[in-house]
Parts: C-alpha cells; sequence; structure tokens
C-alpha cells in the first residue's frame, strides 16, 4: 500500500455514509464508534459495522475507532470487531499509558492506533508508542486536548504536536496524521493549516467531510520544485560518496539523501 495520506472519519451509525465513504478517496476510511455516535446508538453502530467489517473486500483499508478503554462500551467493540476479516486496524481513543496498548494487543491480531487527547497522553507520548509491535501508529485528538489543557489559541498546541512527532519517531513508526480541521467549509483555513503541520513533521490528515480529502493530498505532497530538489541530491549522491555540496550552496550527507528519498516515495501514488 502507498502511504497514506488521508483518514476520513464516519459515524457507525451511518452505514450508508460508510458505503459513501469507500469511494470518496480517502486512503483510509475511519468507522467511528465514540464521539460521532449517540450513547443510544452504540449497539446498533457496532451491529452495523460488525456486519460491513465480515467481507474482507474493500476498496481501501478500513479502521474503527473504538469507544474508550475505561468506558462501557469499549470490552463489547473490542469482542465483537477482533477477528473480523474486513478491518485493517483499530484507533484506540484517550490513551494515557502503555498498559492500555498491551492489554488490547493481548486481545487481538489487529495493528493498533494510539490517540493522545490529554494531558497525561503526552506526557506518556514515547512510552505509548513504543509500548508493543501491535502499536502501527500514534496520532493526536486535539479537540479533547484543547479542553483538557485550557489552550485558547492553536499555537498553544504547538509543544504538544511536537512531542507526539518526535515519541513516534523515536518509537520507530511511521509520521503521525494531523488532527482533524473541523470547520468543512474553511477550506482555506484547512490549507495553511496543513502547510503548518507538515513543517511540524506531521504526514497527512484525518478528515471529517470529503470535500477536505484533495485539499489535505496536495497540501501534504511535494511540490514539484521539491521533487527535483529531491531528484538533484540524489543523483549527486550516486556518483559522489561522502558529504558534499551542491552548485548552488546546499550542503547534502546521508541525512539529506534519506530525506530525498522520503520526498520522492510519495510522489508514487
Amino acid at each position: 500500500m502507498t502511504t497514506p495520506l488521508t483518514w476520513l472519519y464516519v459515524p457507525g451509525d451511518r452505514p450508508e455514509v460508510v458505503t459513501k465513504a469507500l469511494t470518496s478517496g480517502a486512503d483510509v476510511v475511519v468507522v467511528d464508534l465514540e464521539d460521532a455516535v449517540a450513547p443510544d446508538r452504540k449497539s446498533y453502530a457496532r451491529e452495523a459495522t460488525v456486519e460491513r467489517l465480515t467481507d474482507p473486500h474493500h476498496p481501501v483499508p478500513v479502521h474503527v475507532r473504538v469507544n474508550t478503554l475505561d468506558g462501557p462500551h469499549a470490552t463489547a467493540d473490542l469482542t465483537a470487531l477482533a477477528a473480523l476479516p474486513g478491518l485493517s486496524g483499530l484507533r484506540l481513543p484517550k490513551i494515557t499509558s502503555p498498559a492500555q496498548i498491551t492489554r488490547v494487543a493481548r486481545a487481538t491480531a489487529t495493528p493498533l492506533y494510539a490517540l493522545l487527547e490529554t494531558a497525561l497522553g503526552i506526557e506518556h507520548a514515547y512510552a505509548i508508542a513504543a509500548a508493543h509491535p501491535a502499536l502501527h501508529g500514534i496520532a493526536l485528538g486535539e479537540a479533547d486536548l484543547r479542553a483538557d489543557l485550557g489552550v485558547r489559541d492553536d499555537a498553544g498546541l504547538d509543544w504538544s504536536r511536537s512531542r507526539v512527532v518526535v515519541a513516534a519517531r523515536a518509537a520507530g513508526l511511521a509520521p503521525p496524521p494531523q488532527s482533524v480541521h473541523p470547520d468543512t467549509r474553511d477550506l482555506t483555513g484547512l490549507n495553511a493549516s496543513c502547510a503548518h503541520g507538515r513543517a511540524l513533521g506531521f504526514l497527512g490528515r484525518a478528515a471529517i467531510h470529503p470535500r477536505q480529502l484533495p485539499v489535505i493530498e496536495q497540501a501534504y505532497l511535494p511540490t514539484q520544485q521539491e521533487i527535483e530538489e529531491a531528484e538533484t541530491i540524489i543523483k549527486a549522491a550516486e556518483t559522489h560518496q561522502g558529504a558534499q555540496a551542491l552548485p548552488n550552496g546546499t550542503f547534502i550527507d546521508a541525512a539529506v539523501v534519506a530525506a530525498a528519498h522520503r520526498t520522492l516515495a510519495l510522489t508514487h501514488r
């Protein structure tokens, strides 16, 4: 599979919306059993999701965000979903400790993804990221984190964002995707926010409406200038071993060459 750049969240109690999402252009569809589903609809959402994921054939990978592990619905969610052939990943909300990852990993062979949405989760970011081989990624849940921290300005989340990016890298995980941009009509703001996230080290983004998908993908794909620069760096590295300076004065070494290869890898989608 190519590197995913877009994760589209859809409510688990809306099977018709899930069906549309599978052909929306998202790289991954995330069926949400948590925040998007009212308490009296939890059982129906779970049953509908199980019915969908009994079929192993989907155009794109399907993940499920289960309910919080310390709540009344998580055990039923995990039991029902554990062995479904159409499930590609479980997204675990409000994770605060590595022990939670270990506990879920014992119960399923499905790849796990931890959402860090509290101050405690951020404090334990690396321990969570390195908790178990079944954990394939971490990400922020910024709406809950913003409320937990009492942050009023978006810049107040940048330290937490960088903490998660560093923790993922230190644990050998893929760069995390950005959290959702909540205003589905503000595509200009979404684009600017993606540019900021990319500068911080994120790769791709979660979405809550299909109209956000092309903006996210375009923001995270390399520009033509970046592609040309990466090709120049790789060509120079192939013809000359060791650190060197390009004709334009840019200094390149092994780390710069590795980054250039990552840039070109994103063009093969």
